[in-house]
């Protein structure tokens, strides 16, 4: 994962992003990535539900 903290409490699940981070050109060269999960994982202690998350802004 890249700059993506994720935390479960109880039934809610808070994804924290620092949307300050920049991590270079996407591989289509079309938007700067700030955070992503790199394809899908699972969140944490519920091996059973998955999340997939991008972040980024226009090139």
């Amino acid at each position: 994962m890249k700059n993506v903290d994720m935390k479960v409490e109880g039934n809610a699940l808070t994804i924290t992003v620092d949307i300050s981070k920049d991590y270079g050109e996407s591989k289509s060269g079309k938007s700067i990535t700030i955070a992503s999960t790199e394809g899908n994982i699972s969140i944490p202690g519920h091996e059973e539900i998955k999340i997939g998350l991008n972040i980024y802004r226009k090139k």
